[in-house]
């Protein structure tokens, strides 16, 4: 299910011209905030009555009907419980506007993780509790889409590693398409299977993720600080040393990747994010390191900066890295397209919050 949106509206300081596509998957809107985000969903929404809008779900207009028809569920930044309902009663609140027991209530409870919660009410509920219950409702009104306004923004850090993985259960075993508003680049890497950035209302870029973030072009308009590349890894064994052991396939070539421990049992197909800052290179095969990760690699693209710094993107065969470098190291190195050299990453460097499920096929 495709979902196409065309959009033209006038915001303070700028004017919104949209056009974009999000493919089955969860797409991410990424931008600063005030960028004109959140007035692309409320748009898709019809919570907004843009200038000139063509939204298109699967070939089938949206702009020209009402917000109750639809059929699309909205989760916001703050979940909107009512108060004086259990949780019971905030996810059967679509059936009553439905008037039937919506289809799939179990299947969503026990998806959620919401059982054991369902006879208490919002003000007995964590930050993350409340976001599940929140996401839960938009499902039972039976959507054909799925919006997310920054969902996690207002948990702390320990609530948003609690829902993280429930988001990525969505994303992998509902047909429903999803979009995502954030401007959280990790969050973002962990998340989407596609992402289009805007900025001050303009869409400035928009592709695969494991693409986009990869792309040196890209990234400084992603942020630099926050650059990074998504790797596909399986969970060959878990040692008795606390260390995880990795397969990252690279073209015939299956490299190992050492990790402190991670979910997961072996044979499970794992999402990575490795900051480019964590990454570095040597012309040759380095001797006498602690690092235990040192992947072979070829110089795809190089990206110097006004500043200081560059980015290398790196083929592992079919998978890409970045890596952040200084000028003058790319320079000392004679970096170019083409060359061979040999990427280290450090185990420790790979924050529990980087890894996450793969995306299904």
């Amino acid at each position: 299910m495709t979902l196409e949106i065309r959009l033209s509206h006038s915001l303070p300081g700028f004017r919104l011209e949209v056009d974009l596509t999000a493919p089955p998957g969860l797409t991410c809107l990424f931008g600063r905030s005030g960028s004109g985000k959140t007035t692309v969903i409320n748009a898709v929404a019809g919570l907004l009555r843009p200038d000139r809008a063509e939204i298109l779900l699967d070939n089938e207009p949206l702009h020209h009907l009402p917000p109750h028809r639809r059929r699309i569920g909205y989760v916001f930044q703050d979940a909107r419980l009512f108060p004086h309902l259990t949780v019971r009663g905030n996810l059967g609140y679509a059936a009553r506007i439905r008037r039937r027991r919506p289809p799939g209530f179990d299947r969503i409870v026990a998806l959620l993780g919401l059982a054991a919660l369902l006879d208490r009410r919002p003000g007995a509920l964590s930050g993350g509790e409340r976001q599940r219950v929140a996401i839960g409702r938009a499902l039972l009104s039976e959507p054909r889409l799925i919006l997310m306004d920054e969902p996690l923004a207002a948990l702390d850090e320990a609530r948003k590693a609690e829902i993280l993985p429930y988001i990525e259960t969505l994303r992998d075993e509902l047909a429903l398409p999803i979009l995502y508003v954030s401007h959280s680049l990790p969050e973002v890497a962990r998340l989407a299977t596609t992402i289009a950035v805007i900025e001050a209302g303009h869409l400035v870029a928009q592709g695969p993720a494991a693409d986009l973030l990869s792309d040196p072009q890209i990234a400084p308009v992603l942020g630099l600080g926050d650059a990074g590349a998504i790797l596909t890894a399986r969970i060959a064994a878990h040692e008795g040393d606390g260390l995880s052991r990795l397969e990252l396939a690279a073209g015939p070539l299956r490299l190992p990747l050492w990790l402190p421990r991670v979910l997961g049992a072996p044979g499970q197909t794992l999402r990575l994010r490795i900051a480019a800052q964590d990454v570095i290179l040597s012309l040759s095969r380095p001797e006498g390191l602690s690092a235990l990760n040192i992947l072979p690699a070829r110089v795809s693209a190089l990206h110097l900066g006004s500043g200081p710094g560059a980015l290398v993107r790196l083929d592992l065969g079919g998978q890409h890295l970045l890596a952040r470098v200084t000028r003058r190291s790319a320079e000392a190195l004679a970096l170019a397209p083409g060359q061979p050299v040999f990427a280290i990453v450090k185990s420790v460097a790979v924050a529990r919050d980087s890894v996450g499920h793969a995306v299904t096929p």
